[in-house]
């Protein structure tokens, strides 16, 4: 059976797996992510020397990847903007190289064996201290001319404030329900994470149950509108926040409570969260080299 080796690289660390073409991981690891291009170049370079029967290598990397391997936008890692990080990998391993965005990897593992898996048309909402995502149209990627298709997070949700306190990312990201809850509770927002939100709702607190609900209100919105939208299959629903065994059900709550007042709204979109979590940018990278590599 066929074997890839996948990278995940992230601001703090940079996973790896050897996972085989049946989406079986073999073994994973991570370390440390390096300060220079240099050093990542090399980290990746002995685990490929290591595992000379893979068939290649597959990256799933922060910002705007685009098909050449340059990857525009910013992110933590500065250094990975502006060369050709496919190139160079390819150059210093050997190995034929696929890289995406992180959050189109995660789409693409729901559709390879996850939440998604036979559907064509899905949108993968990834919430965490933004709002990101991915489109798969027909069983592909759409990532659209400037390489922003899934950016759901730039969706004006608030018509009154045009500009970045109006955006879906800066209203219903993890990170907005900390600040929201904080300003509520007139505390610093570095003593609450989201995790304490909940648990502290659940223990009765007024304000930090408000917040939940206006959290869950306007994820609905936006689910809301990008059903009608672009009208997939799925929704699919990622981040730390998916883990939430409560979650779908509340924001399918919210959306019934929208449809009943929009009159003209006939369509409940179908919503789940992602079945791949830790792992599921190493997937996604790996089904993404089998489809187009």
């Amino acid at each position: 059976m066929k074997k890839y080796i996948a990278f995940d690289i992230g601001g703090s660390f940079i996973k790896n797996g050897i996972i085989k073409e049946d989406s079986t991981i073999v073994n994973h690891d991570k370390v440390k992510t390096p300060q220079s291009l240099e050093e990542m170049l090399t980290i990746i370079s002995d685990i490929a020397i290591a595992n000379e029967d893979c068939e290649g290598i597959a990256i799933s990397a922060p910002g705007a990847v685009s098909d050449e391997g340059i990857i525009y936008g910013t992110s933590a890692l500065p250094y990975l903007h502006g060369p050709n990080i496919k190139q160079l990998i390819s150059e210093k391993t050997k190995m034929p190289v696929y890289m995406e965005n992180d959050a189109n990897c995660a789409g693409y593992a729901e559709v390879w064996n996850g939440a998604a898996k036979g559907k064509q048309d899905v949108l993968a909402v990834v919430i965490g201290t933004g709002i990101g995502g991915a489109i798969i149209k027909n069983g592909e990627l759409h990532k659209g001319t400037n390489l922003h298709g899934g950016e759901f997070g730039y969706m004006l949700l608030n018509s009154g404030d045009i500009g970045n306190h109006g955006v879906w990312s800066n209203l219903a990201s993890t990170q907005a329900l900390i600040q929201k809850t904080a300003a509520k509770k007139d505390i610093d927002k570095n003593s609450l994470t989201g995790e304490k939100v909940f648990e502290l709702a659940d223990a009765g607190d007024e304000a930090c149950i408000e917040t939940i609900e206006e959290f869950y209100h306007l994820l609905a919105v936006g689910i809301y509108n990008l059903q009608y939208i672009y009208d997939p299959d799925i929704i699919l629903i990622g981040g730390g926040i998916s883990a939430r065994e409560d979650l779908i059900d509340k924001i399918n709550e919210k959306i019934d409570n929208i449809i009943s007042s929009v009159h003209i709204a006939k369509m409940t979109p179908k919503i789940t969260a992602c079945q791949f979590r830790q792992n599921a940018n190493l997937l996604g990278a790996v089904y993404g080299f089998k489809q187009h590599v």
